[in-house]
């Protein structure tokens, strides 16, 4: 029986996931709530209504391939030493199943490599390894030394379950947990950056699309190579924060969902810097080593390029839910998760 009711949930899932995708890439879709309305398809990849005033439908750019083999990935993270783009999947949400998400390993022309890496087994059976399993909802994603950082976070299966953030680790070379941090009064992070020493900072979004979001639940954390979790920068300008990279100088780089604006801190949290993306909306952050910036809008699909001392411009526009972008070193160009679209948008960039 309770094999049963594990089909029964998947079926459900699924059933929930396809209307749901279907109300997120498709506004007309959603507006057919009787028979005297006309029968609709699915668009090419694109957005409805965001940025444009008038709603029509605007199709993605034409310099963007997007390829499959994702799974409401939010994040992706470059490996050179393997030479892979690692993609990890958040699987079923924590109120439906815990332990579902897993990390896909894909090429360089968007076909992938290994379905599932990490999080091939069931989980049920994951708590059975050793050493155990437990990969939950990961968002954020990054390579250091070898080693996978993965924001995820444990609980949030019910109202009366309370949510905790924990930073995961595994080894680029095995596969294995090596160890993980907590960061007992944040519910949730989204995007991580981690450097050589291991120092982690992550964003804390917070509250959004509240009608009276509470500024200070917007924050950066740092956490030290011991474990130990700190505010680093809460509040404005903070302003729903999300990606997060460090520029050649070591500065701390974040961008906001809930304007258009890209920060610079200093490593002692002032505010050095403010440049504003071409669009609001922010997620995803990719810095070159000349310090050029690379920023998408979740909101808006587009992915704005600012060169040191320029404003910013607009290399490619309508990339669908577009979040948290890595930079592919080897062959030069962005890749960018489109979440409940399921796929990886790739642009080569000039």
């Amino acid at each position: 029986m309770k094999k049963i009711n594990s089909y029964r949930s998947l079926i459900t899932f699924g059933f929930t996931t396809l209307i749901s995708t279907c109300l997120l890439t498709n506004p007309v879709f959603a507006q057919q709530t009787d028979e005297s309305k006309p029968y609709s398809v699915g668009k090419p990849l694109g957005v409805s209504g965001n940025p444009a005033s008038d709603g029509d439908f605007q199709a993605m750019s034409s310099n963007v391939k997007v390829y499959g083999g994702t799974y409401s990935a939010e994040s992706c993270s470059y490996d050179a030493q393997s030479g892979l783009i690692v993609v990890p999947n958040r699987g079923l949400p924590q109120s439906m199943q815990k332990n579902d998400a897993w990390v896909s390993l894909i090429n360089h022309d968007g076909s992938v490599h290994t379905v599932r890496w990490i999080g091939v087994q069931r989980p049920d059976d994951r708590k059975k390894l050793s050493p155990p399993l437990v990969l939950n909802e990961p968002f954020g994603s990054d390579i250091m030394k070898g080693i996978l950082y993965l924001a995820d976070r444990d609980g949030g299966t019910g109202k009366d379950d309370p949510s905790v953030a924990v930073i995961r680790k595994f080894s680029m070379k095995t596969g294995e947990p090596i160890g993980e941090v907590r960061i007992e009064d944040a519910g949730w992070i989204n995007d991580i950056e981690v450097k050589e020493d291991g120092t982690i900072y992550a964003t804390e979004t917070g509250d959004f699309g509240k009608p009276n979001p509470n500024p200070d639940t917007w924050k950066v954390w740092k956490v030290t190579p011991a474990g130990k979790a700190s505010v680093f920068v809460q509040g404005p300008p903070l302003n729903v924060p999300n990606g997060i990279a460090f520029d050649p100088q070591g500065n701390i780089v974040v961008v906001n969902s809930g304007n258009a604006d890209v920060l610079t801190f200093s490593q002692d949290g002032k505010l050095l810097k403010t440049e504003t993306a071409a669009q609001p909306g922010s997620d995803g952050l990719v810095i070159l080593p000349d310090g050029t910036k690379y920023v998408c809008s979740v909101f808006n699909g587009g992915v704005s390029r600012i060169r040191p001392g320029k404003p910013a411009e607009l290399i490619a526009k309508n990339i669908p839910s577009a979040a948290s972008m890595c930079y592919d070193s080897k062959t030069n160009q962005l890749v960018i998760p489109m979440n409940a679209n399921n796929g990886l948008a790739f642009i080569p960039l000039d």
